[in-house]
C-alpha cells in the first residue's frame, strides 16, 4: 500500500503543512486508521477510497490527527486532491464525501487546486477570561466559528504581535472545541498577502498547525468584510509558513493553494 507525505499550501518542499495520504480500497476499522495517523505523526493523515459511480461524490475521505478524527481539514484535502491528480487516479474536479458534507476540489493548469468548503458562521462573543494570559496578547475582538471549525477566532493589534506569540498551549485548550485562531491585518500588503494568522489546536493534539485550510473558512468572511474584497490572500505565519488564496462566495469559501509530494513509500502493515 502506497503512502505519501505531501506539503500543502506551498509550492516548495519542507514548507506549508505536511499531510499523510493513503488511497484505499475501503476504510478499515477506525483503530487501524488512528494507528497509522499516530505513526505518520503529522497534523492530519487523510484516508480516501473510490465510491461507485453515479452518486453525489467520487471518493470518500476521512482525516485523523495523531490523537483523533476531525470533521474538517483543508490541507489534507488539498494533499489528497494533489495525489489523485498527479497519480492519474482521478482526472478533473473531484467530489469528496466527508463528515462535513460533499467537498469539491478543482485542479488548475498551474498545479494549484481550489477547494470548495462551507463558510464558517462567525458569532461575536465576549472575550473569555484568561484568554489574553494564555495567548500572551490581548485580543481586540473574539468570534465563535461554529461547530464544524470549532475555534475561537481573535484579532490582535498587528502582524508583529501575531508573529511573536508564544502561548501556553495547555491553557488554550479550555476556550473552544478545537483551539484558537489568532489573526491581524498585514502590515504591508505589497508583500502578497492581506492578513496573517496562526492556529493553535491543543484539543486535537496539535499545539500549532503550520497552515490550516479550515481556519480560512472563518478568516475569509472575517477579513473580506473588513477589507472590502471577497478575494484575498492569507499568510499563516508559522515556522512552516504557507499562503491560502481565499474567495468568499456566500455560504461557500474557495481555498486555493499548491502542494508538493516530498515522500512516497510502502506501508508494510496493511
Amino acid at each position: 500500500m502506497r503512502i505519501r507525505i505531501v506539503d500543502a499550501f506551498t509550492d516548495r518542499p519542507f514548507s506549508g503543512n505536511p499531510a499523510g495520504v493513503l488511497l484505499l480500497d475501503a476504510f478499515p476499522e477506525d483503530g487501524w486508521l488512528q494507528d497509522v495517523a499516530r505513526e505518520v505523526n503529522h497534523a492530519e493523515t487523510a484516508f480516501a477510497h473510490r465510491l461507485p459511480g453515479g452518486g453525489d461524490a467520487d471518493w470518500a475521505l476521512r482525516w485523523f490527527t495523531p490523537v483523533t478524527e476531525v470533521a474538517l481539514c483543508g490541507h489534507a484535502t488539498l494533499a489528497t486532491a494533489h495525489v489523485l491528480h498527479r497519480t492519474g487516479a482521478h482526472e478533473g474536479p473531484v467530489r469528496f464525501a466527508t463528515r462535513s458534507g460533499v467537498l469539491a476540489a478543482r485542479p488548475h493548469a498551474d498545479g494549484s487546486v481550489t477547494l470548495d468548503f462551507p463558510t464558517a458562521p462567525l458569532t461575536p462573543v465576549a472575550l473569555p477570561e484568561g484568554v489574553a494570559g494564555a495567548l500572551g496578547a490581548r485580543p481586540l475582538t473574539a468570534f465563535d466559528t461554529g461547530p464544524d471549525v470549532g475555534d475561537l477566532l481573535v484579532e490582535l493589534a498587528d502582524e508583529r504581535t501575531v508573529r511573536a506569540l508564544a502561548p501556553d498551549h495547555r491553557a488554550l485548550g479550555g476556550y473552544s472545541a478545537r483551539g484558537i485562531i489568532a489573526t491581524a491585518r498585514a502590515e504591508d500588503p505589497s508583500r502578497g498577502y492581506d492578513y496573517v494568522s496562526r492556529g493553535f489546536f491543543p484539543n486535537v493534539g496539535i499545539d500549532e498547525d503550520p497552515v490550516t485550510g479550515s481556519a480560512h473558512t472563518a478568516l475569509a468572511p472575517y477579513w473580506s468584510e473588513r477589507l472590502g474584497s471577497p478575494d484575498l490572500t492569507g499568510l499563516q505565519a508559522s515556522h512552516r509558513p504557507g499562503r491560502v488564496r481565499t474567495g468568499l462566495r456566500g455560504d461557500r469559501t474557495l481555498l486555493t493553494g499548491h502542494a508538493v509530494t516530498v515522500i512516497e513509500g510502502e506501508l508494510l502493515t496493511a
